[in-house]
């Protein structure tokens, strides 16, 4: 079994912009290419696992958003960063699509998106990162059973201030990178 590294999309690995169905909206973050290639160096598994309600919602397809992660992956690559697997939920509860109107197990804060990569991948979940800039991000490490990590980046400072946290982060980092950097340097 491996260990992994699951990182949220928006307000983590790119700056958060409300609901981005097309590549030309995504700005990735300066730090986060080279805390790809740590986790790499490392022999950690990169998983990004992200809610896209935005698909229930009506806002974009499932096609715009594969295409979306399929070209912020090859972006990433040509920096030598990389993303082994993307896990996504497009299901809400209130949404206006009926395929994906309903609680998933998928759906952070819920662990789904983690064990079902642990299960495909023959990941430690234990031995695993978590990082998020939302409250769901850490509940559904936690969950699963990994170090969670908070970052202040995208809702993550506001998040941070506005408390009660259950269940708390095992860290709070400024930015990818650092919650990376850090957690690699415990292990």
């Amino acid at each position: 079994m491996r260990p992994a590294a699951f990182l949220d999309r928006d307000g983590t690995l790119i700056s958060d912009r409300g609901y981005i169905c097309s590549f030309k909206q995504v700005r990735i973050f300066p730090f986060a290419a080279e805390a790809l290639r740590r986790l790499r160096e490392a022999g950690v598994v990169t998983v990004l696992v992200t809610n896209q309600s935005a698909v229930a919602r009506g806002i974009c397809t499932q096609d715009q958003i594969e295409s979306l992660h399929a070209r912020l992956r090859e972006t990433l690559a040509g920096e030598l960063a990389f993303i082994d697997a993307v896990y996504w939920c497009p299901c809400h509860p209130r949404g206006r699509v009926p395929e994906f109107s309903r609680e998933s197990d998928m759906r952070k804060p819920l662990p789904g998106m983690l064990l079902q990569a642990a299960r495909d991948m023959d990941l430690d979940l234990s031995a695993s990162l978590m990082v998020g800039d939302k409250p769901s991000d850490i509940a559904a490490g936690k969950a699963a059973g990994c170090t969670a990590a908070l970052v202040r980046t995208g809702y993550g400072a506001e998040a941070e201030k506005a408390g009660p946290w259950n269940p708390r982060p095992d860290m709070v980092a400024d930015d990818l990178l650092e919650a990376v950097t850090r957690w690699l340097d415990s292990r």
